[in-house]
């Protein structure tokens, strides 16, 4: 059974958790850099706006210069990508839940990771006396027990295990008092 998750998030706040994410300091024009209010230039595919910038009259959206540029997927589609890439979900797993093509989801993937890797490289060690571990590498140091040895060597390629018995030598027919000799 499939659970039409998208029906059940908002467009909007989808929009502005991308917008957030994307642009932390302000949607900024991509061409001049001026922050001011940007009126509103195409409204054809809400809540995802085109907006003019006053200064040098270049368009442009809130995917612009990143790695969703010319993406036409709705909010709610970029966020449960984002979403599923955090958790590492596999990209077939996603493009079926998502109903799109399994291709062109891997390569916005890459791109999504090779941001977010450059982006963790210009971040550097954590800073701080102390660093709070991931559980993933509580015990990364351990070594475990090692694995118990069999009592007896493993039959080579093509010989029989030593105890094991070939059903298909007996005779199927008279096993219980069958012909003389089978006992």
């Amino acid at each position: 059974m499939d659970f039409p998750i998208t029906d059940l998030m908002d467009p909007d706040a989808c929009y502005q958790f991308l917008v957030r994410t994307l642009h932390p300091d302000g949607l900024r024009c991509p061409r001049c850099g001026r922050a001011d209010d940007h009126p509103a230039h195409d409204r054809h595919r809400p809540p995802v706006l085109d907006y003019r910038c006053r200064g040098c009259g270049a368009v442009f959206n809130a995917y612009t210069g990143t790695p969703l540029q010319q993406t036409h997927r709705c909010p709610v589609q970029l966020v449960l990508i984002l979403r599923g890439i955090w958790q590492a979900a596999p990209t077939a797993r996603l493009a079926r839940e998502l109903g799109c093509d399994r291709k062109h989801l891997l390569e916005l993937r890459h791109k999504l990771q090779g941001l977010a890797e450059r982006a963790a490289a210009q971040v550097g060690p954590v800073p701080g006396a102390f660093a709070e571990a991931d559980e993933m590498f509580q015990n990364a140091g351990e070594k475990r027990p090692p694995a118990p040895r069999p009592g007896r060597p493993a039959p080579s390629a093509g010989q029989q295990a030593a105890g094991a018995r070939d059903v298909r030598q007996r005779p199927t027919a008279g096993r219980r008092g069958g012909q003389p000799g089978d006992r």
